[in-house]
């Protein structure tokens, strides 16, 4: 009878104590899949949103002065310029938090949309030196640097921030997605958007 009473004891240990190192192994991997998860949120880095198109004229003139003063010497060049701006999120920014007991990944913070890259073809017209006053190499590629900037201060007006601020619930709702085929939930309910200043239900 002892003998069989110490089997049983030892038998209901034995269980215990393979049931508590499987909970605990499974709650690593919770732990550990939720990491992976968060982190590969965040390694998609930019998230394009808007792309948009310009297409503008830009005037550059520049003038100097020569033999103290009295000869004035004048380059000056016309350029268009044509380019594509990307408009969307740095997911880096965002901010999330894991629950493993009830697999949530919980949506904290998203960032403001932002340009992500411009790129610009420039083709000039009417360029003319001056006589005292020439273009050089390094000339043309600060004017390629002013024609970028140039198009950088027309996106605020242009409306694709405001476009990408509202195509932000599609991009949280990209990565709800993912987290759903990993068989997580995704809870964004107390996030507020900028653009409409109010708490998104998940």
């Amino acid at each position: 009878m002892d003998i069989f009473l110490g089997s049983l004891l030892g038998a209901v240990l034995a269980y215990l104590v393979i049931t508590y190192f499987k909970w605990k192994v499974n709650e690593k991997q919770t732990v550990k899949q939720s990491e992976i998860l968060i982190q590969k949120i965040k390694s998609v880095c930019n998230l394009i949103s808007v792309e948009g198109e310009f297409a503008e004229i830009y005037q550059y003139e520049n003038q100097k002065k020569h033999f103290l003063k009295f000869i004035t010497s004048k380059k000056k060049a016309v350029l268009l310029i044509k380019a594509k701006a990307h408009i969307g999120y740095d997911l880096t920014q965002i901010k999330l938090e894991s629950k493993k007991d009830s697999k949530e990944i919980i949506l904290t913070q998203f960032p403001e949309p932002k340009i992500l890259s411009v790129e610009t073809d420039v083709k000039y017209y009417d360029k003319k030196d001056g006589i005292f006053n020439k273009f050089k190499a390094d000339d043309l590629t600060e004017l390629n640097k002013e024609a970028k900037d140039f198009i950088i201060e027309k996106i605020p007006e242009s409306g694709l921030i405001t476009s990408a601020k509202k195509e932000a619930l599609d991009s949280i709702q990209m990565i709800e997605k993912l987290l759903e085929t990993a068989g997580w939930k995704f809870v964004y309910t107390n996030l507020v958007l900028p653009e409409t200043k109010k708490k998104l239900k998940s």
